[in-house]
C-alpha cells in the first residue's frame, strides 16, 4: 500500500478533507495520514510515496525534511527545491519570456543595507538609483511589495513619490518590487493542480480575505467564454514553465486582456469558509486524484520531481 503524508500548520479543513477523499478514492492501494516526523537522519527513507506541502515555507526544518524525502524517492507536491530558489521577480521576467501580459515592474535594493555588509559590499551599485526613469516606468499608483514574499506581508499601495519614499524606508533590509497597479475590470484567481486541472474563480482582492471570492454575475463564464479559454490556456503555461503542481494564478483583466498578477502561490489557500464550498469541494476532490495518481507512479527509489518546461528545456539544450 503506497503512502500519502501531508505536512500542514494551522490549517483544520482542507488536510483531514484530503486525508478523507484520498482514502476514499484510492480503493485500498494508498493510505493518506498527517505527517509525522520524531526524527530526521540524512538519506534515510521515510515511507512516502508522496508528500503534499502545506507549511514548509514558514518552517525552515520542515523544508529540510521534505528535500532528503525527495532525495529518497518521494514525490513532493510542490519540489521543495525549486520552491526554495523560486521568487516573484524572477518569475515576471520568465513571464515577460513567454509572452505572457504581466504589470511593469521594477527591482529595487534594500532600503537598510543588510546585516554583515558595508558600503563596499555595493560597490557596483549606483548610487543613487535613476529613481525618475523608475517612477516614470512604473507610474502611479503603484504597489510596492517583497520580491519573494506571500500573503500580503509588507505590501504598500503607492499614489505618489512621498508615499513611496514612506513605505520604502518601512521595508527596511526586504529587497522589494516597485509594480505597477493595473486598473482592472474583473479579477480572477485560478487554482491548477498536476499541470493540468484548472478552475477558475471570481475574486475581488480589494474586499476582506474572507469576502475576496464572490458570485457577481460579471464575473461568470457566460458570455466571457474567449476570457475563460484565454486565462485557462495561460494558467497551464504558467504551471508548466515553473513545474508547480499545486498553485493559484491571479488575473487582472483590463480592457479584456487578463494580466497575471500573482502565480507563485505553492501553498495556495484551500480552507473551506474562506474559499467557499464549490471552490472547496474542487481542490478537495482534484488534489487527491493527483496524489494518488503520483502515488501509483511511485517507484521505490527512483527520484522523481516535477521541474519547470524552462529548466527541462535548457538541459536538453546542453
Amino acid at each position: 500500500m503506497k503512502k500519502i503524508g501531508i505536512l500542514f500548520g494551522m490549517e483544520d479543513t482542507f488536510p483531514w478533507a484530503f486525508i478523507e477523499r484520498v482514502n476514499a478514492l484510492s480503493n485500498g492501494e494508498c493510505h493518506a495520514q498527517a505527517l509525522k516526523i520524531d526524527q530526521l537522519q540524512q538519506g534515510k527513507h521515510y515511507g512516502y510515496a508522496v508528500i503534499i506541502d502545506r507549511i514548509s515555507h514558514d518552517v525552515p526544518f520542515y523544508r529540510a525534511y521534505l528535500k532528503n524525502a525527495a532525495a529518497q524517492g518521494t514525490y513532493v507536491i510542490n519540489n521543495p527545491f525549486w520552491w526554495s530558489a523560486d521568487e516573484k521577480f524572477f518569475n515576471n521576467t520568465l513571464m515577460t519570456r513567454l509572452n505572457i501580459p504581466v504589470p511593469k515592474t521594477m527591482l529595487l535594493p534594500s532600503h537598510q543595507r543588510p546585516a554583515n555588509t558595508t558600503e563596499s559590499s555595493f560597490r557596483n551599485l549606483e548610487f543613487p538609483l535613476d529613481w525618475e526613469a523608475i517612477f516614470s516606468y512604473v507610474g502611479f499608483p503603484c504597489y510596492l511589495k517583497p520580491h519573494d514574499g506571500g500573503g500580503w506581508k509588507n505590501v504598500y499601495r503607492c499614489e505618489t513619490k512621498e508615499q513611496f519614499w514612506a513605505s520604502y524606508a518601512q521595508s527596511e533590509q526586504l529587497v522589494m518590487m516597485l509594480q505597477e497597479e493595473v486598473d482592472f475590470d474583473l479579477y480572477y484567481r485560478v487554482y491548477c493542480v498536476g499541470q493540468k486541472y484548472v478552475h477558475i474563480m471570481p475574486y475581488e482582492p480589494r474586499n476582506q480575505p474572507h469576502l475576496r471570492y464572490q458570485t457577481d454575475s460579471r464575473f461568470n463564464r457566460e458570455g466571457n467564454e474567449k476570457l475563460f479559454s484565454q486565462m485557462h490556456e495561460l494558467t497551464l503555461r504558467i504551471n508548466k514553465a515553473l513545474g508547480y503542481d499545486f498553485n493559484t494564478v491571479e488575473f487582472a483583466v483590463r480592457d479584456g486582456i487578463p494580466y497575471a498578477i500573482d502565480f507563485c502561490n505553492p501553498a495556495p489557500d484551500a480552507d473551506k469558509n474562506s474559499v467557499g464550498e464549490e471552490n472547496y469541494q474542487w481542490i478537495v476532490e482534484h488534489s487527491a486524484r493527483f496524489a494518488i495518481e503520483k502515488a501509483k507512479q511511485h517507484k521505490e527509489g527512483k527520484v522523481s520531481l516535477a521541474w519547470g518546461d524552462f529548466v527541462k528545456d535548457s538541459l536538453k539544450e546542453n
